[in-house]
């Protein structure tokens, strides 16, 4: 039997972290998923997921997510149902496996965020102009840095690919 889930939307409000008595984190946000289609009006519509999120990954979420962030998220739909005040009460939500944060994270107002600051679609800058350190502690000159990650599919000086090359 499988069960998979997987969905890429935006979070409709802040993520609720609490902690279970045993000192468990866990999370709970709703995510607004895109429809591939639009109403007869031209509307995009969009369906409103209830998430779960448990651990690490919750207390993540909570710290680097909030209201409008873009996420991707991987896991199982998990149904049941409790009583409250004599009624039964049915819920579906997905059990996130993993969440993945697809933006990135903007900067903080104390101006302690040392996240990557992406300026553009080519370049990768680092929020400290004055020098960048490599992953191996190294130090790299921004104007080298910024070359080796150009942008593949930017505009080109000339075709890529000359039309007497080609077979047909």
């Amino acid at each position: 039997m499988i069960n998979s889930v997987v969905l890429t939307g935006r979070l409709t409000k802040d993520v609720d972290l609490s902690y279970t008595p045993n000192g468990v984190p866990s999370a709970k946000f709703v995510l607004a998923v895109n429809r591939a289609f639009k109403n007869q009006n031209g509307e995009q519509e969009a369906d409103f997921i209830n998430i779960q999120v448990w651990r690490k990954q919750a207390e993540n979420s909570a710290n680097y997510l909030k209201k409008g962030s873009l996420v991707g998220i991987v896991g199982r739909l998990q149904s049941g149902s409790y009583e409250k005040d004599g009624q039964r009460i049915y819920f579906t939500n997905v059990v996130a496996e993993s969440v993945q944060f697809l933006e990135p994270r903007s900067n903080s107002s104390d101006g302690s965020n040392s996240a990557p600051n992406y300026q553009g679609n080519t370049n990768y800058q680092s929020s400290n102009q004055n020098s960048s350190t490599g992953q191996y502690g190294g130090q790299i000159e921004q104007q080298n840095y910024n070359q080796l990650y150009e942008d593949p599919f930017a505009p080109s000086k000339g075709p890529i690919v000359d039309e007497s090359d080609l077979p047909f």
